[in-house]
């Protein structure tokens, strides 16, 4: 099993450092090394490759950086969208909303204070916690448990230690992320967490910025999207579910149950306060299942996702307005889509839903599987 290296250069004079930070990005292989933003923990970027098919994470916020892959041609491009390092530093690294493991409660909870089974856990923005506030897992440089960059499967363990207090949550929780591949094409995401001495919502998400034809390459408003949901949650102005309705997605704008382009009702759709889809979804069964397939004819890579959340949220970045990302791109509106599997959003407000509330000991485990192809 072969391991991998990471180059140090955090003691290099400020200009060498960057212009090597840039060189290395560009790199197939290989791992960088930057100090990290809290003194102590270093921040690094890691790549898995399996043939033609790369991924790119960093520890800083668990953040999927890309995903390489061909397509009908044999093309290769980036799918997912983000942000090229700044120059001095490896902190700023993607748009400020796009993480895989966000937080806790990686979606909006309603009020300044919220409970979990009486204990108090205040949170830190104005109106609801979106994705938590504060000091964001984003926010927070990870441990690198274990890093196999090559071989049948290669992948990458990533850890957290939540305090009691962090973000305004009581207890203490153990939080892991596993980054792996395997034939064909295949990206396993898998989230896992303990809470260790007190009860605390735990609800975390992928919050991905995908684009199949490549990142940069416009809008995605032709892509095709099927879910494999037939009801939706409703949402208030805030992106809440204040009533706590679950309602159809029959005769809406949000009925995706047969493969639609995302631009056809995207007139329709209500996604806050600008035009556009943030709405969250009731999949359908339980366990491992499929979520939702995406097409971009154009290319022909489609991305095929599984996971065993019981809901997941389509956001078209609708506040994307020319944003600058890597490789000196630029992104506008609905220059991506994410498919934010989780459990039901603010849950710890509505007795109604399946709780997201963990026990001294209970574990939470988030499988995601995303399956490419072209």
């Amino acid at each position: 099993m072969r391991r991998c290296s990471v180059v140090a250069i955090f003691n290099w004079p400020p200009m060498a450092r960057c212009q090597l930070v840039l060189l290395l990005l560009l790199c197939i292989a290989g791992a960088v090394l930057a100090s990290g933003a809290d003194g102590r923990k270093p921040i690094g970027v890691y790549e898995l490759k399996k043939g033609n098919f790369s991924v790119k994470v960093t520890n800083l916020g668990a953040i999927l950086m890309s995903v390489v892959l061909p397509d009908s041609k044999g093309n290769l491009a980036d799918v997912v969208l983000g942000k090229t390092p700044s120059p001095n530093t490896l902190t700023i690294l993607l748009t400020s909303d796009q993480w895989p493991a966000a937080s806790r409660n990686g979606y909006p909870g309603a009020g300044s204070s919220s409970t979990a089974k009486s204990t108090t856990c205040t949170e830190t923005t104005a109106g609801n916690t979106l994705h938590s506030g504060g000091r964001q897992f984003v926010k927070s440089i990870w441990e690198v448990k274990e890093y196999v960059c090559g071989g049948d499967s290669p992948y990458i363990t990533l850890y957290h230690y939540s305090f009691d207090g962090e973000q305004g949550f009581p207890g203490a929780v153990d939080v892991y992320v596993t980054y792996r591949l395997s034939s064909p094409y295949t990206l396993g995401v898998h989230m896992n967490a303990t809470a260790l001495d007190k009860a605390t919502p735990v609800n975390l998400l992928s919050h991905t910025y995908w684009n199949l034809g490549g990142h940069g390459s416009g809008d995605v408003l032709g892509h095709t999207l099927k879910l494999f949901a037939s009801r939706h949650l409703v949402l208030d102005k805030e992106l809440l579910p204040s009533s706590g309705r679950v309602e159809p997605v029959a005769g809406t704008p949000l009925d995706f149950r047969t493969p639609t382009p995302i631009g056809a009702r995207i007139r329709q759709a209500s996604g806050g306060q600008v035009v556009g889809y943030d709405a969250n979804f009731i999949v359908d069964g339980e366990g491992m299942r499929p979520v939702a397939v995406a097409r971009d004819g154009a290319s022909g890579r489609a991305l095929e996702l599984w996971a065993n959340q019981a809901t997941v949220q389509v956001y078209t970045a609708n506040w994307l307005n020319n944003t600058k990302g890597k490789d000196g791109k630029v992104y506008n509106q609905y220059a991506g889509f994410t498919l934010e599997t989780m459990g039901y959003v603010d849950a710890v407000n509505h007795p109604e839903f399946p709780s997201q509330t963990l026990r001294p000991g209970q574990k939470y485990k988030h499988d995601m599987v995303l399956k490419f192809s072209f």
